[in-house]
């Protein structure tokens, strides 16, 4: 099987003889583990099943003073596109001739993280408490916009999924009751999330903290794959017992304790006791809980790896 092949296989719930993996690092991160691995790419070194890339999207653009003030503002959202479609499809169609991996477009900050980018995330946690028909204004236009961009890109074939970022959680719960997260935040992700399936892709989801108390929601608007999945925040054996069935889930291996602080054996017992319950009858992309930051001693790193590449190609 190929990589491509065992990812999709894993969010259709089929077994496979290994699982796959998708291991993303911070640029500081990086830097550290190349003084020690020399001169090497990192999509060469990590050789993950998944090859990630970032579409042309787009994003505020001088905003008026009035934007980051407590009050609503009266002010336009002027905004910007950046990239080139026809160099991303050839970037896309150069990577599924050579690679034969999975293709996920990466496009995080997708929608409430896009409205708290041009309020500031208190003020627009105020306006949708104080201001909700502004809140809501804000969040449908984002939308309205996010869709003509995922219109553009979903119709290059070789796309396999498509990765909407936003976080909705804090260690605690989510940062917003969810009846808010029901009335404003729902309606339009299910209006992206049918447009990506439309084109027969994968919606793959990202939203830090702890949204369990939304995921039966996620589920039924057809989320197919959840990250990153924290264990400092949730109970992941649960999500496993609960949703496993339903999802796939990517992440899970934490990067607050055993990854930074941990022993070599004890990253690999961890991340091996980790993929074995997540991956049980598929639904399972094997990864940390977060991007590897440069805290991670690279011994553990290489532990890392060494799980993942167990019974790999």
């Amino acid at each position: 099987m190929t990589s491509r092949e065992h990812v999709k296989a894993a969010i259709e719930h089929r077994s496979t003889d290994r699982v796959p993996y998708l291991i993303r690092f911070c640029g500081d991160a990086w830097d550290a583990l190349k003084e020690t691995l020399g001169d090497v790419s990192q999509r060469e070194f990590i050789d993950n099943d998944v090859y990630c890339i970032g579409p042309p999207w787009w994003g505020w653009h001088q905003l008026e003073s009035d934007w980051s003030g407590m009050n609503a503002p009266t002010s336009r959202a002027k905004v910007m596109g950046s990239g080139s479609y026809s160099g991303f499809a050839d970037a896309v169609k150069a990577a599924r001739d050579t690679t034969g991996k999975y293709i996920l477009v990466l496009i995080y900050g997708s929608h409430f993280e896009k409205a708290n980018s041009a309020r500031g995330i208190q003020n627009f946690l105020a306006d949708m408490a104080g201001e909700p028909a502004f809140a809501r204004k804000l969040l449908t236009t984002i939308i309205d916009k996010n869709m003509v961009m995922l219109d553009n890109i979903l119709c290059i074939e070789e796309i396999d999924g498509i990765l909407l970022g936003s976080d909705w959680g804090s260690q605690r719960g989510l940062l917003m009751s969810p009846e808010t997260w029901e009335e404003m935040i729902r309606p339009g992700e299910q209006r992206e999330y049918d447009l990506v399936h439309a084109y027969d892709k994968d919606v793959w989801i990202h939203s830090c903290g702890n949204v369990e108390r939304v995921i039966p929601e996620l589920i039924e608007m057809g989320m197919d794959v959840l990250n990153p999945v924290q264990p400092e925040c949730m109970d992941i054996q649960k999500l496993k017992q609960d949703y496993g069935d339903k999802l796939t889930f990517w992440g899970g291996i934490g990067t607050q304790q055993i990854l930074p602080y941990g022993t070599p054996d004890d990253v690999r017992k961890e991340a091996r006791r980790v993929r074995d319950m997540m991956s049980k009858n598929g639904g399972y992309i094997f990864s940390p809980a977060q991007d590897i930051q440069k805290d991670v001693p690279a011994e553990n790193i290489m532990a890392l790896l060494e799980v993942a590449r167990e019974n790999s190609r």
